[in-house]
């Protein structure tokens, strides 16, 4: 797992933002397509491409796309 493929799958849960605009400091509860259903479409991602669980909480403690990649990276080991 390396975050350039965590954050082009993250950034596919997105119908109308750019890829560019996915980098690891993006602050992606700010974007204006976020919600809670990203949120769920988030955790089925990880648990799917990276047979990981993450909580709800998992993603409130996450400011940026980094903040959740170590997340998941932690919990693969």
């Amino acid at each position: 797992m390396n975050i350039q493929d965590f954050i082009e799958n993250f950034a596919s849960q997105f119908d109308e933002t750019e890829l560019e605009e996915f980098t690891p400091e993006t602050h992606f509860k700010q974007l204006d397509e976020w919600s809670s259903l990203t949120a769920l479409s988030i955790i089925a991602m990880v648990d799917d491409e990276y047979d990981v669980i993450i909580k709800g909480n998992d993603i409130i403690n996450s400011d940026t796309i980094q903040d959740l990649y170590d997340v998941v990276e932690r919990q693969q080991k």
